[in-house]
Parts: structure tokens; C-alpha cells; sequence
């Protein structure tokens, strides 16, 4: 009885630095590498240029590869990470053991299963997302043609007479004592 493949999925990020030409050819070198052991690649995905979340060997973006593979035995495993621990020009590598639910995720996603969905808009029943009654006020209506509405006659009323109280004068304030040491100066003065 021969024992099932075991899937894998290696993620690395190669400098941005180095020209598209040599970006292609390192993801390259391992795709190569990993079919002299004995691997079936099932996909190469290049992910392009991102930014990174934090800056890694002082570069804030970096070319994302994902290689998904098949291999007997994961022995390969270490050599791989061996070469990529090696190789400067990929700055952070991942290594990940795929089980039947990250498997069948993959195959949806480059059906295009997974990924780009476009949303339908839905009727709303004047309900917020937590099933709550939307109370943030009428909805607008549609705009019709509204016939114009006959003026009402009104008279003008005039407006009562209000009589202005005068406001009471400010009263003077009262001028501060002079200071004991003023009153010396003053008194040595006179």
C-alpha cells in the first residue's frame, strides 16, 4: 500500500531591489529544486509587490511568491528552508503543512471560487447588520412631479410694540487706598 502524498505550501518574499528578471529566476530556483526531489508542484502563485507590515532588512516592500506542492515525505522540507536561510535575496520564507481543508481552500481559490466576489445588494428591511430596528429616521421617497400647491392668503399681523427700558448708568467704582509705602513717598513729598 503506497502512503498518500502530503501537501505543502512554502510562502517567501524575494527583495524588491533585484530587477524583475532575477525576481522570476529565484522563484524559479526553487520550483526547480523542489521537482529534482521528487515533488509535484500543483502551483506556482506570484502574488506581486506589497508592502510589508513592518520594515525587514530596511525595506518596507517586498515580491510575495507561493509555491503549493506535493511530496512523498517531508523531508524536503529542510532542505529547502536550508537554501532559503542561504539565499540573500529572499528576505522571510514560510513553510506550511497543508491538511484537507487547506487543500480543497487552494483548489476553490484558483477556481475562482474564493477571492473576487461580487456582492449583490440586498432589499433592506429597515434593519441595521445586528438585526436591530433602523432608527436613524425616515428613508427619502422618490421624487415625483409634485403639482404645485395654491398659496395660501395670509395678512401680515403687526407686531406688538415693546417699550426699551433704559439701562441704568454704570456707577463709578470707588478708587483703592493708596499703600502705606505710597502714602511715606507722598507725605515725604509734600
Amino acid at each position: 500500500m503506497s502512503d498518500p502524498m502530503k501537501n505543502y505550501e512554502v510562502t517567501f518574499i524575494v527583495d524588491p531591489v533585484l530587477s524583475g528578471e532575477e525576481i522570476k529566476a529565484t522563484a524559479q530556483t526553487y520550483v526547480d529544486l523542489l521537482k529534482s526531489e521528487g515533488c509535484e508542484i500543483v502551483h506556482v502563485d506570484e502574488m506581486g509587490l506589497r508592502q510589508l507590515a513592518y520594515a525587514i532588512n530596511r525595506r518596507t516592500s517586498g515580491v510575495y511568491y507561493c509555491i503549493e506542492f506535493q511530496t512523498p515525505t517531508g523531508e524536503i522540507n529542510n532542505k529547502v528552508e536550508l537554501a532559503m536561510r542561504r539565499d540573500e535575496r529572499i528576505m522571510r520564507f514560510l513553510t506550511v503543512s497543508l491538511d484537507k481543508y487547506g487543500v480543497k481552500y487552494n483548489a476553490d481559490k484558483r477556481a475562482g471560487l474564493i477571492g473576487k466576489v461580487t456582492k449583490k445588494k440586498k432589499k433592506s428591511d429597515s434593519r441595521d447588520n445586528r438585526g436591530r430596528p433602523d432608527n436613524r429616521g425616515p428613508k427619502p421617497k422618490p421624487k415625483t412631479e409634485a403639482k404645485p400647491k395654491p398659496e395660501a392668503k395670509t395678512e401680515a399681523k403687526p407686531e406688538p410694540k415693546t417699550e426699551k427700558v433704559p439701562e441704568p448708568a454704570p456707577t463709578p467704582k470707588p478708587k483703592p487706598a493708596p499703600k502705606k509705602a505710597d502714602t511715606a513717598v507722598a507725605e515725604e513729598e509734600e
